[in-house]
């Protein structure tokens, strides 16, 4: 078998998973770059509003795809360019998260995939104080330029899931799992005539019911919540997929964020981590919110929980540090 596989990046207008506005495809045939695509699309319909905050991301506001067809009607050319091949992206989850919400929102039928997760392998190949594709891709040797762009993302994760091959001299995505002992990652056709809609859709057609009641009778809420209460440390989901870039993990957060720390707790502990108040040598992920990125590990801005975190990291400690945009998508 040879190194042939399609890498992919989402960027979503909002915070729902299945609110995508653009995608960029990275192909690879042979471990050689030989194909990208890039489209601009509008939401599906009722999921198309534009956070101000994912347009300080990427960039793409209203405006941008307002002459842009939906997803429904571009996801076809999409799945054409991928064809049969396996998916790669930073954070799986996430981006085939994107295809399965937006097709169930859609009422269209979404094909099986299988996937890879470069924040999974990565975690496993490289020793670095963020598993942020920034950090990633210039481990990899294909450094990234410009982030947020779906098809620089999906270049850089196509440099990465190639350069980890090599790392274990293998030829195929199936062959890295192999020679790590992983099972290869794989999500289900989704039939919106049989199916169930995922979990992640169901919490976001329920907010968005909410949102709606509380307009309606005054009642909603606005602004953002306080990370001041530290919350109970919920027991991790022991059902959850295995495969989730969470599973498994010692999760400390630090910082003020907008889904408040006790909601994180649950949320993170549904994904099968297990949350702690204070940093220690349990420690494996440390969430920071305050509106720090990855990159501010480089300039020193840090809390006295990241700093600590840098010391034990010094002293050989595996812990990755996550800003609140990452751990946010992660958990959908």
């Amino acid at each position: 078998m040879a190194l042939d596989f399609t890498a992919i990046d989402f960027e979503t207008a909002n915070g729902f998973r299945g609110s995508p506005c653009s995608v960029g495809l990275t192909k690879v045939r042979g471990g050689v770059v030989v194909d990208e695509g890039y489209w601009l699309m509008r939401p599906p319909e009722g999921h198309d509003h534009f956070d101000s905050r994912n347009i300080s991301i990427h960039g793409i506001t209203p405006d941008a795809v307002a002459s842009s067809p939906r997803f429904a009607a571009v996801f076809p050319e999409v799945q054409h360019f991928i064809g049969d091949d396996a998916l790669v992206a930073h954070n799986a989850a996430f981006d085939i998260g994107v295809i399965r919400s937006a097709a169930e929102v859609s009422g269209m039928p979404a094909p099986a995939f299988d996937y890879a997760c470069t924040v999974i392998l990565s975690r496993k190949n490289y020793s670095l104080p963020s598993y942020s594709l920034p950090f990633v891709a210039e481990a990899a040797g294909v450094p990234l330029l410009n982030h947020h762009d779906a098809v620089e993302d999906a270049r850089a994760c196509a440099g990465i899931m190639v350069d980890i091959a090599a790392k274990h001299d293998v030829a195929s995505i199936r062959g890295v799992f192999e020679s790590m002992k992983l099972a290869m990652p794989r999500i289900e056709a989704y039939n919106p005539q049989t199916d169930q809609i995922s979990k992640a859709t169901r919490s976001a057609l329920a907010k968005i019911a909410e949102m709606k009641e509380g307009l309606a009778n005054g009642t909603a809420r606005n602004g953002r919540s306080s990370w001041s209460t530290e919350g109970p440390n919920p027991v991790p989901n022991p059902e959850a997929d295995v495969s989730h870039p969470l599973f498994g993990q010692t999760l400390v957060f630090t910082g003020d964020i907008g889904l408040g720390r006790p909601e994180a707790k649950i949320r993170a502990a549904g994904y099968g981590a297990q949350c702690a108040s204070s940093v220690t040598l349990k420690t494996t992920v440390l969430v920071v919110g305050s509106g720090f990125t990855a990159t501010d590990l480089r300039s020193g801005r840090l809390t006295s929980k990241a700093q600590r975190v840098l010391e034990l990291q010094r002293r050989g400690q595996g812990i990755e540090v996550l800003s609140e945009g990452e751990f946010i998508q992660m958990i959908g």
